[in-house]
């Protein structure tokens, strides 16, 4: 079977209609629909079947589906073994990153990456569980999830682990809790908070809050960009949750951030790719960097 013809088949599988693969891989859909049917023919079996006005793959097409990413990594993983020999951690990288881990990770990682490899970044913010289907579009992708909420493993992309970003409670410099070691669930009701949007993930947290202290807190805004959440607790209008690394806490006389005990207060910031995308010895080049990067914002910042 051609190789290219299965990286097709698996293109469908994964963006889930000919148009989309099309779109994609830069042919005509009558060319994709061409080539499937070719495929079918070396198969000896049919590999999609119609449903609607679309086509859906049949079981035997799933399956090949599946094998087309275990050729795809076989490939892959040849071509880093020769570059490894030729020493040719060279080409594009193409990297997708939620605005936050961009501001901490990207420009260390590309102050550090050597000469030869470009790492082209674009950053958005999608829902938590449309990260999976940005790695169709990119060979990284940035992404989060808090403490037990979601995750990917198992769900198709290899999954990297980069860091583990504590959640603090951010109070205005001079506020009553600002010299406490540490703050618990029930030091904090009866706060003025400015909270995340409905819907945003840090949400979980504020509703743990309110279970372990069994209140509710009182929200004075809500804002999904946390600059602005931020820009607010330093004006004095309240306090909020926020990201220890991020955050202006290491800012003096901006920002004071304290732990939170009591609850798990914490997000996971890993790297999402395609197996065999995974294997693209620049890809793995720029993956050491994004450790290296982390290991190093994480040991630069304290709690104070």
């Amino acid at each position: 079977m051609d190789v290219q013809r299965l990286e097709l088949l698996r293109e469908l599988a994964d963006r889930g209609s000919i148009t989309a693969v099309a779109l994609a891989t830069h042919r005509t859909p009558s060319a994709v629909s061409q080539q499937l049917k070719v495929l079918e023919r070396e198969a000896g079996l049919p590999l999609t079947q119609r449903h609607g006005r679309g086509l859906v793959l049949t079981d035997a097409g799933r399956a090949l589906a599946r094998s087309a990413t275990d050729v795809a990594v076989s490939l892959a993983k040849a071509t880093a073994l020769w570059d490894e020999f030729r020493n040719n951690a060279t080409g594009e990288v193409s990297l997708v990153t939620f605005p936050t881990a961009g501001q901490m990770l990207l420009p260390g990682v590309i102050k550090d990456l050597g000469p030869g490899l470009v790492l082209n970044c674009a950053d958005e913010d999608p829902e938590l569980s449309d990260f999976p289907a940005l790695t169709a579009e990119y060979d990284i992708v940035l992404a989060h999830s808090m403490s037990g909420q979601l995750s990917w493993a198992g769900r198709g992309p290899t999954v990297v682990p980069l860091m583990t970003e504590p959640l603090d409670v951010g109070l205005p410099v001079g506020h009553p809790l600002a010299d406490r070691a540490w703050v618990r669930p029930s030091d904090l009701i009866g706060e003025t908070w400015i909270g995340v949007s409905d819907g945003y993930p840090f949400e979980r947290i504020l509703h743990a809050i309110e279970q372990e202290a069994g209140a509710h807190l009182s929200m004075a805004q809500r804002f999904a960009d946390l600059a602005l959440i931020e820009s607010f607790v330093i004006a004095g209008l309240g306090i909020a949750l926020v990201p220890r690394y991020t955050s202006s806490g290491g800012q003096p006389g901006r920002l004071v951030l304290k732990p939170l005990r009591g609850i798990e207060s914490q997000r996971q910031i890993v790297a999402l790719m395609r197996p065999d995308r995974a294997e693209r010895l620049a890809v793995r080049t720029v993956l050491d960097a994004l450790r290296a990067q982390a290991l190093q914002v994480q040991q630069s910042h304290t709690v104070k």
